[in-house]
């Protein structure tokens, strides 16, 4: 604590240590093309060195080499939350990036939830926390006003869209294909994202949906990509039939590329999703279980990004008949775009790193493209025709 601030280093995290991804890994990778003169350094849990790209620098947590990129650098970056023991030094920036649009509650909103209160911890030890924010990242006004009232502080917030989104009106066909060879995903097939979210009242990933009679309901050409939350990112499963584990690939954002629909309950990736402009499908079985347990900021069943499914059957019979991508499906999807996905315009990474990094004031920035104007990454269904 008694060398100065190392102006050029950057140290990044996401994820709790998991590796490189989310917001973290897009400004890292925006950084060594605007800002080439920033060192960067990724942190890593033990035993996941692996997850990180061998040109990225990075540091195990708790070794000696990880205390002191945190006690030197200028710049912190993580989409979830630095140790307790880390001590903001004067002069240094954080940037909170989070990690996902809030639909359940998140932060002090927890507080009033038993079940997930329990898991949070102290919530004074989170507000010490936030107080070492100087930015935190936003995707909408619906998040900016969530982060406010869920961490209440004296950071700035940065409605310049999520990094990790650029990709989604970047990435060109050939993109696409990649991703979805990749992922080995069969030429001519629909391929279906199902990503389920956490549930605090259960213990470990289950799944009610047997993916295997869902494809076989579905449709001929149907497959699954199964995507558990990162929680459960430990191995064990393995693809089968038409069922393909993706839950290990880095990138959500590549299988979200992928993917021609998405089927999801409560997760924050659907507002991820939504920026691709693809049909989306609600899977709700336990709302009101969730909703009870958990809390959520909004009711997802007034404003769904498409039609819900309560039971198998209901799932299914949506992709039998198609409906899972008509008129109704567009139309709701339009007005979830409206609301969710204002300030993901293809330069979120850009902007953080000219404010933050480079100093640059907001008013040099690039203004975000308005939602009409912009052109999302094409579908596979898309390119095929």
């Amino acid at each position: 604590m008694h060398r100065p601030l190392d102006e050029n280093l950057v140290v990044y995290c996401a994820y709790w240590g998991r590796g490189y991804a989310c917001n973290p890994a897009a400004l890292h990778a925006a950084a060594r093309e605007l800002a080439p003169h920033l060192r960067a350094v990724f942190l890593v849990e033990p035993g996941r060195e692996h997850a990180v790209p061998e040109d990225v620098e990075s540091a195990v947590i708790g070794s000696p080499r990880y205390w002191k990129v945190l006690a030197r650098a200028k710049y912190l970056v993580n989409n979830a939350n630095f140790a307790d023991a880390v001590v903001k030094r004067p002069g240094s920036v954080h940037l909170q990036t989070q990690h996902g649009t809030p639909l359940k509650t998140m932060g002090c909103d927890q507080s009033t939830y038993p079940v997930v209160a329990a898991r949070s911890g102290s919530f004074t030890k989170l507000l010490r926390r936030v107080d070492r924010w100087d930015y935190n990242l936003s995707a909408n006004r619906h998040s900016t006003e969530m982060w406010e009232r869920a961490f209440p502080g004296a950071y700035e917030a940065l409605e310049y869209g999520y990094p990790r989104n650029d990709l989604y009106c970047t990435a060109d066909a050939g993109a696409v294909a990649r991703a979805r060879r990749a992922l080995g995903v069969p030429q001519g097939a629909t391929a279906v994202l199902y990503a389920p979210t956490h549930r605090d009242h259960r213990t470990g990933f289950e799944t009610d949906l047997d993916l295997e009679a869902f494809c076989a309901a579905a449709g001929e050409d149907v497959v699954v990509l199964l995507r558990a939350h990162y929680f459960y990112d430990h191995g064990g499963r393995h693809s089968s039939g038409r069922v393909i584990d993706v839950t290990g690939h880095r990138s959500t954002e590549e299988v979200c590329l992928a993917a021609d629909a998405l089927v999801t309950d409560y997760s924050s990736i659907m507002f991820d999703y939504a920026n691709l402009d693809r049909p989306m499908v609600v899977y709700a079985d336990d709302w009101e279980v969730y909703r009870e347990t958990r809390g959520v900021c909004f009711d997802l069943m007034e404003c769904p990004p498409g039609p819900v499914a309560r039971t198998p059957e209901e799932l299914a019979s949506l992709f039998r008949d198609g409906s899972y991508a008509g008129a109704r499906s567009a139309a709701l999807r339009a007005v979830f775009r409206e609301r969710f996905c204002q300030y993901d315009d293809g330069r979120a990474a850009e902007r953080v790193v000219r404010r933050v990094f480079l100093g640059e004031p907001p008013e040099a920035l690039p203004p975000v493209v308005p939602l009409a104007r912009r052109v999302p990454a094409p579908a596979a269904t898309l390119v095929r025709s």
